[in-house]
């Protein structure tokens, strides 16, 4: 036993970094981490439990057993279960945690470690554990000896990753290079955060040499500055520390309800919307404003501007925000827009977060340029998810609330939310209202020769249709459910959601639906 236990000593040892002083000294030259270091920032002191802690690469006819031992510890893959945010959460702070170790065989996948991911997805749908995974490496390992292989397609990981989809919240770190395989882990997640030097895609320089497409350097395929304007990033970071903080943030907002925090003084609301309805302002305020103090993180700020998303809380409850921005296109909707907030609404659904809609929007983006977007089908997802929606849902109309665009903000109907309500300055309608006196009243408007007098004529018309569209009139018919002094909206939402889960029966199932696109 004593020969053993010291032989058992000697081989773990061989799988801490500190067997590995020049690589772990390359890696900290370079700014980065190694994967044990993330693992250890990430997870609560003393939690992981490893699992293939001495699994090697699969070489042994190539290389001998000793340097396999000595250089391919865990098969570059470190995985296990463990807590995150332990200290606030309890229980509830149970995940699962993998990392690809970029320091073996940069980061590839390899046939243990692919054996290995199976065992831990599959521990990860029966234990249901969120799960943050370190996707940084080059993809499939072609070099792996041990096993007869033709085609290697018979891997499971990647159909059991993608099984979690909706099961899970599973949250991708990625720092650094990250192809193939890799990208694919990151892709399927529901959340990724990078690091600003991040070159993320689905093919390294080899693979693309290799298909003919000409020599590429890897930090140019696929850089933060193409993969955070187009929406494959949610979360942009400096660097691993700042990525390891986010990701704990974010993955707290899926674990439980915190101790009711400060908030900022709510009358600042009633001066953060300018009334004139053609003046810009940022609605980042507003959320921030309505939410608890130092609660919010936005999603995809450089993807479709014009729309926010973003999670933060209220009273201590996690909640999901949509808002129409209107700084970009004066806050229509747009496909890339719709697609932003189709995608969030349905992850708010799946993990029962609830949802706030701000809603100052002139309607659905229009023109032959926006059709070439394929907009009617993408501004239909917006449509089709709010209609699908099972967690509450509660719509304030912030100042202009026209046409499809204002329905597809609000699940489609002023009816469809638990609660929608309007600030005093909004304007209701079912479009624009220039844009419905010169299409209501056309012959009117031809009939008249003088374009000035045509113009004045336009806008004494609009100013009419504003007074009728003032949401006053609307709550007079009861299109509103109320009328609000903005101060007052954080605690109307606060005690609307505290009602809807006072006595909330086990969850439906997710409604299933057809995607528009």
């Amino acid at each position: 036993m004593a020969d053993d236990l010291t032989e058992l000593q000697r081989r773990r040892a061989l799988t801490e970094d500190a067997a590995r002083a020049a690589a772990v000294e390359s890696r900290h030259a370079g700014g980065r981490r190694t994967a044990r270091e993330n693992l250890e920032a990430i997870v609560d002191a003393g939690s992981l439990v490893e699992y293939g802690r001495y699994a090697i690469a699969a070489q042994r006819s190539r290389r001998d057993l000793q340097e396999l031992i000595e250089r391919t510890p865990a098969d570059g893959l470190i995985a296990g279960t463990a807590r995150i945010n332990g200290d606030i959460f309890g229980d509830a702070a149970a995940c699962a945690v993998l990392a690809y170790d970029y320091m073996v065989l940069a980061g590839t996948q390899g046939a243990h470690g692919h054996r290995k991911k199976d065992r831990l997805f599959e521990l990860i749908e029966r234990l249901r554990l969120p799960t943050v995974f370190f996707a940084e490496g080059g993809g499939g390992r072609p070099g792996d000896t041990d096993y007869p292989v033709v085609s290697a397609l018979d891997v499971r990981a990647f159909a059991l990753w993608a099984r979690l989809s909706g099961l899970v919240p599973r949250i991708a770190i990625v720092n650094g290079r990250c192809f193939a395989g890799n990208a694919v882990i990151a892709g399927c997640s529901d959340l990724i955060v990078a690091t600003k030097n991040v070159s993320i895609g689905l093919g390294g320089p080899a693979m693309i040499a290799g298909g003919g497409l000409g020599e590429v350097e890897a930090d140019s395929i696929g850089p933060i500055d193409i993969q955070a304007p187009n929406g494959v990033v949610d979360v942009v970071v400096a660097d691993e520390a700042e990525a390891v903080a986010a990701a704990k943030r974010l993955l707290g907002y899926f674990q439980g309800t915190l101790p009711t925090s400060d908030a900022a003084d709510q009358s600042l609301l009633r001066s953060l919307i300018p009334e004139r309805e053609r003046r810009a302002y940022d609605v980042a305020p507003v959320i921030s404003t309505l939410a608890d103090a130092g609660s919010v993180m936005f999603l995809r700020e450089q993807f479709a501007p014009e729309m926010l998303t973003a999670f933060a809380r209220i009273d201590g409850r996690a909640v999901g925000f949509i808002a129409n921005n209107t700084m970009r296109m004066a806050g229509a909707i747009t496909s890339e827009g719709a697609d932003k907030a189709a995608r969030f609404l349905q992850l708010c659904d799946a993990f029962a977060i609830p949802v706030v809609s701000l809603i100052d929007t002139p309607g659905m983006m229009v023109g032959p340029e926006a059709e070439r977007t394929a907009l009617v089908r993408h501004t239909a997802r917006l449509l089709v998810a709010g209609a699908a929606l099972r967690v509450p849902f509660i719509a304030v109309i912030l100042r202009r609330a026209y046409g499809l665009g204002a329905q597809a903000m609000m699940c489609g109907s002023l009816k469809e939310p638990l609660l929608t309500v309007a600030w005093p300055s909004a304007h209701l309608g079912p479009m624009g209202l220039e844009g419905a006196v010169r299409l209501g009243m056309r012959r009117e408007m031809a009939a008249i020769e003088d374009d000035a007098a045509r113009e004045q004529t336009v806008r004494a018309m609009t100013e009419k249709l504003r007074e009728n569209a003032r949401a006053l009139n609307a709550a007079a018919i009861f299109e509103l459910d109320d009328v609000i002094d903005p101060a007052d909206t954080r605690a109307l939402i606060a005690k609307t959601l505290a009602a809807a889960t006072a006595h909330a029966a086990e969850p439906s199932p997710p409604r299933r639906f057809v995607d528009t696109w």
